[in-house]
């Protein structure tokens, strides 16, 4: 762009950036005011003329390099170049869009300055981040914001050979007061207790909150023992004060767990992870208490010390697989569903056994996390099948006593239904007679709140827990496994024929779903079905196997079908 200067351009440019923007300046290429619209003055004028005064002297401190840059670019390119910077207006520090693009001027280079105010822009966009990194209940950094934190810590740490502490707490009673005076009361008392728990810390240390009545503290530089148990007292001391809310005095108390860093995990992961497991010993053993980790004492005796550490990496380099086993239609000898089943393929030794691998996962906290995604990644799987298939199927998950406990099982459901877009009904979980019974009134309320979404639940294992059937009445129960401990020797065997009958009678009775487990033969099979039982998985009819080999299998039956 070439302007001859005349009067006449002159008049014409000025009239120019009169109207081209809120804020409009003309620059030498040293970024010096040449001219600014009158709006432009009013704006952001400070008492002096602006002309002769840098544009770079207008903005922000820290932005003065982005500026700089911005300018360079214009002037190189001779294309419009975009910054945003904050600017001191006569009011108030605002964000703009500044718009740059150079022409000659005479014998000279001069660059063209629009601006305009993005100031509501960013302030949403700044929201949207604080909500994506906050919980919108407490306004406390939420577990991501704190992994991020967490990992921070560990980098500052390995620079600094200091250490830290990771703070779990839980509030013993709060299920209490929530069932009886409802949620509102409930967010009431957490939002007194977060602002509670923060005035007991430093302004360096985080405090989060990760799920229901769960809070998380990162205690920066904390690593000597009588330090954190003086800073879990002042926790414990804060909480236990009476809530005074709406005309009621509650009362709860907290439990505390710790790890620290590095003595008991080099990684986010671990440390969350042993800090969540001692605030259980904490719960377990009295309540109210504070408890360090030490995995002398929290492992049992054949615990693999080895193996938990490599399963704490084995979660970062993905080594944990789902296999799907095939559950099938006794009648029509057609795939209706799968059981996802975890695997763990360890590069060095191959696969290891879930019944090694599992409990290790339950006692150290992991199973949290791995149950979590073994539930999305089985319902995004699914629609691959169904794509294969071209038919509705549905897939079964197991759902571990920690699991079924946590505050989080139920946002982390509906989380998986909404990313793999599968309807209630196609996800069956399955849980253990022993969880409904251990807490009747917490399995009866998360069950009802399940339910509700259409998932349906199976009794895994049924007849090798409770004797007791009042469950079965009890509990919406949709679905029954038999075990297959009572399957293996059918149907020679008089008792486990004897068993089978009643339990699939029963199921019949009270109009329940029948999964037989572990059937290996075709007598087996062709037993079972004569009986009633509606579905059965083993051997006989799919080995558990990757999702890409199982897809060519849908494939080949599709094209049966259609045949």
């Amino acid at each position: 762009m070439s302007l001859k200067r005349n009067d006449s351009s002159d008049n014409q440019l000025s009239s120019l950036m009169e109207i081209a923007g809120e804020l409009v300046l003309r620059l030498n290429t040293r970024g010096e005011i040449l001219h600014v619209s009158k709006r432009t003055d009013a704006l952001i004028g400070h008492g002096s003329p602006l002309a002769g005064m840098k544009l770079f002297e207008l903005v922000r401190l820290s932005d003065r390099r982005a500026i700089e840059a911005a300018l360079r670019q214009a002037i190189a390119s001779r294309e419009v170049t975009r910054v945003s910077v904050q600017m001191a207006t006569r009011a108030v520090l605002r964000w703009y869009e500044l718009q740059m693009i150079a022409y000659n001027d005479e014998e000279d280079v001069a660059v063209l300055v629009v601006g305009h105010d993005i100031s509501g822009q960013q302030a949403t966009e700044e929201r949207l981040r604080h909500m994506a990194t906050h919980d919108e209940l407490t306004g406390l950094p939420n577990r991501s914001l704190l992994s991020d934190r967490l990992r921070m810590a560990i980098a500052q740490s390995r620079r600094t050979d200091r250490g830290f502490a990771v703070v779990a707490l839980d509030l013993d009673g709060f299920k209490k007061v929530n069932d009886a005076l409802g949620h509102p009361v409930g967010d009431a008392l957490l939002r007194v207790a977060a602002a509670r728990l923060r005035e007991t810390l430093r302004d360096v240390d985080t405090l989060a909150r990760v799920g229901g009545d769960e809070f998380v503290a990162v205690l920066h530089g904390a690593v000597d023992e009588v330090e954190i148990h003086n800073v879990a007292r002042r926790m414990i001391a804060a909480i236990q004060l009476p809530f005074e809310i709406d005309g009621n005095a509650l009362y709860v108390s907290t439990s505390i767990g710790v790890a620290i860093y590095p003595a008991h995990g080099e990684t986010d992961v671990k440390l969350l992870a042993h800090a969540d497991s001692a605030m259980y010993r904490a719960k377990e053993t009295g309540k109210a208490r504070c408890i360090i980790y030490n995995h002398l004492s929290f492992n049992q005796v054949e615990h693999d010390v080895t193996m938990e550490a490599a399963m704490f990496e084995a979660v970062r380099n993905g080594e944990f697989l789902l296999h799907y086993q095939p559950i099938v239609d006794t009648h029509t000898r057609q795939i209706v569903g799968f059981e996802a089943l975890m695997r763990w393929m360890r590069p060095d030794i191959g696969l290891v056994p879930p019944n090694q691998f599992i409990p290790m996962a339950e006692n150290n906290g992991l199973i949290n996390l791995l149950g979590a995604w073994a539930l999305k990644s089985a319902c995004v799987q699914l629609k691959r099948f169904e794509e294969a298939a071209g038919r509705p199927l549905y897939v079964s998950v197991n759902v571990s006593p920690r699991q079924f406990r946590s505050d989080q099982f139920l946002s982390m459901m509906d989380d998986a239904l909404k990313l793999s877009g599968l309807e209630g009904d196609q996800l069956l979980l399955e849980i253990t007679e022993g969880i409904l019974m251990s807490d009747p009134e917490h399995a009866e309320a998360l069950l009802a709140k399940i339910t509700a979404r259409g998932v349906r639940i199976a009794i895994d294992d049924f007849g090798t827990g409770y004797s007791s059937l009042v469950y079965l009445k009890r509990f919406p129960i949709a679905a029954l496994k038999i075990d297959r401990t009572f399957i293996k020797d059918l149907p020679d065997s008089v008792k486990d024929a004897a068993i089978c009958n009643v339990v699939l009678s029963l199921a019949n009775h009270l109009s329940l779903l029948t999964v037989a487990e572990g059937v290996e033969n075709e007598r087996q099979m062709e037993f079972l079905a004569a009986q009633g039982c509606s579905l059965i998985q083993g051997f006989h009819t799919g080995f558990p196997l990757l999702p890409d080999a199982l897809i060519e299998i849908l494939k080949a039956d599709a094209l049966v079908l259609q045949n």
